[in-house]
């Protein structure tokens, strides 16, 4: 009798022991692929915002299709501006009231832009790769996850039903948290989805870009683009 409580004692002692190492490692460890994971994530959401702003530079606006996006990677340009500053005299100016430039009459100043050139899109941006093609997947397939970014476009009303109202192009690129948290802890996913902090990626997204605001800031802290800026 005195071995089997023996037995159960260890037994429980070891459970217990499992527990507490699980309870603190646990946490570490979801910490620590939850933070890779994004990495690789937000470097793609990255990408889009930088496609995103080139599209709306070139067209006027953003776009909710990863088609229409790439496609305009495809063959979209920048033209290379270089820009000078000039001056003339004002002749209808200077005629009206008898003086003459050279002596003190009214210049004009003006501002001159030469088209010296145009540089591709996906090269300025992507440096003459091609991963602009497959950036709206989900990077994770190390890990055993695929998924696609969800990508929307619209417009941002403000003051609504002034004279001054005025619409400005938005759009938003996210995916769940819980897609690229898959097989971790889900207590923990369920806690990660609740965060709202400055050190933290706060809701149940990973995201970039706004439909409520004209934003197109990611909604994680800075730790991530100071450790993308150092590879």
């Amino acid at each position: 009798m005195k071995l089997i409580i023996q037995l159960v004692l260890w037994v429980l002692i070891i459970f217990l022991g499992w527990k507490l190492y699980s309870a603190i490692i646990g946490p570490v460890e979801f910490n620590e692929k939850r933070d890779a994971r994004y990495a690789k994530v937000i470097k793609n959401l990255k990408d889009v915002r930088a496609a995103e702003l080139a599209h709306k530079e070139i067209t006027g606006k953003f776009t909710g299709s990863f088609d229409s996006l790439v496609r305009f990677l495809d063959t979209a340009q920048f033209a290379n501006v270089q820009r000078r500053d000039t001056s003339y005299a004002d002749e209808k100016k200077n005629k009206a009231y008898g003086l003459d430039a050279k002596t003190g009459g009214y210049i004009l100043e003006a501002v001159l832009l030469d088209t010296l050139g145009f540089t591709a899109v996906r090269d300025s941006i992507f440096g003459g790769t091609d991963r602009y093609k497959t950036m709206m997947n989900l990077p994770l397939q190390q890990e055993g996850i695929t998924g696609t970014i969800e990508l929307v476009a619209g417009e941002v009303i403000k003051n609504q039903g002034r004279k001054n109202e005025k619409a400005y192009s938005a759009f938003v690129a996210r995916i769940s948290k819980k897609i690229i948290l898959e097989g971790l802890d889900k207590d923990l996913i369920n806690q990660e989805e609740q965060v709202v902090s400055v050190e933290g990626v706060n809701g149940a997204f990973v995201k970039v870009g706004s439909l409520e605001e004209v934003d197109t800031s990611g909604n994680w802290p800075k730790i991530y683009d100071a450790e993308q800026t150092k590879q």
